[in-house]
């Protein structure tokens, strides 16, 4: 499974967050690693140095093998909870997508 992290220009996204980030994708999505052949996170600041509730963004999109992508997005207060949150959300969507393929 690839990973690849990307930021907009008011998140610093140097090597040790984006290591971070991919470490809890790839322990919270392990088990699916034969299926999810690479996963693209897009981390923003919606409001930049104004500040503001759930203003920071994480949208994922996860590519599985022989079905077309699917994504997710959640919005927070830090950049830790966005991230946790879309991981959790990308999870599930995983999860009933090939429950349902199991399902036929």
């Amino acid at each position: 499974m690839q990973i690849q992290v990307n930021t907009d220009h008011n998140v610093e996204g140097h090597e040790e967050f984006s290591a971070q980030v991919k470490a809890k994708i790839e322990d919270v999505l392990n088990r699916f690693n034969k299926h999810v052949t690479r996963v693209e996170v897009h981390i923003s600041d919606e409001n930049s140095d104004k500040g503001g509730m759930n203003d920071k963004r994480c949208l994922m999109e996860a590519r599985l093998e022989g079905r077309q992508p699917v994504a997710v997005t959640h919005q927070a207060a830090n950049l830790n909870l966005a991230i946790q949150g879309a991981v959790d959300k990308l999870k599930n969507v995983i999860e009933s997508t090939l429950g349902r393929l199991d399902n036929h």
